[in-house]
């Protein structure tokens, strides 16, 4: 798996990510923390903070979604970014209303009351398998639209969770991804292995004026050119 970089809209912008990061949701029981890895060093890396109901050795358990933002802080010095995820103890809201509402109150949290730049702060809009409700994909692009719209925070999601379950999944990601980064969303976890999802990514940045003159796609069409090449002649083709 890969992720896309960061693009870091103002006033969020950061530079240097690849530090560790923080990964909190509103509210579970304990908080336990993992090491992630293989993930893009432009993107977020390291030490990941994420919810669980079960107990973990190390967790520390909270009683409301305030503390869970200052105990995941203080747990990683250094802290890159605090990835939010805006679904409370029940249930991953289906309203894209409701999930904003809880991203306004972790972002209010981590900038007003524990001082956590807003640029360190990465909100997870929360995709879901379109396999199970065809309308799973357009809530989740209404609601990148609306974070993006009211707070120009930077946003991050599993982009296979779209796909999950569905055949020709690269497919859907190629035609997911684009969609979802002109309604705001900067980065995602994504499967960099993919050709076709790569190149999807890459068109959406020169469409959206996101690559100047072309210059990123026209390079990576020339590497591309240049591999086949080198493979054609290793086999002895002219």
């Amino acid at each position: 798996m890969g992720a896309l970089g960061l693009r870091s809209p103002k006033p969020a912008s950061r530079t240097g990510y690849g530090r560790p990061a923080i990964r909190c949701q509103v509210p579970r029981s304990t908080l336990a923390a993992r090491t992630r890895t293989r993930i893009s060093s432009s993107a977020i890396a390291g030490l990941v903070i994420s919810a669980s109901r079960s107990t973990v050795s190390g967790a520390v358990p909270y009683s409301s979604w305030a503390t869970a933002v200052i105990v995941a802080a203080a747990a990683a010095p250094g802290v890159a970014a605090v990835i939010a995820l805006p679904n409370d103890e029940e249930e991953i809201p289906e309203e894209p209303a409701r999930r904003v509402d809880l991203a306004r109150k972790l972002i209010h949290v981590a900038t007003e009351r524990y001082k956590i730049p807003v640029e360190d702060i990465v909100i997870d809009p929360l995709a879901m398998p379109v396999g199970a409700d065809t309308l799973h994909p357009t809530r989740t692009l209404e609601t990148i639209a609306l974070i993006s719209s009211e707070f120009g925070v930077n946003m991050t999601l599993g982009a296979s969770n779209v796909s999950f379950g569905m055949p020709d999944r690269h497919s859907i990601a190629a035609a997911f991804l684009p969609i979802a980064i002109s309604h705001g969303l900067t980065s995602a976890i994504m499967d960099a292995r993919s050709p076709q999802i790569v190149r999807a990514v890459k068109a959406a940045d020169l469409v959206l004026n996101r690559d100047e003159w072309g210059a990123n796609w026209i390079a990576a069409h020339r590497a591309q050119q240049a591999r086949e090449k080198a493979e054609a002649q290793s086999q002895g083709m002219p």
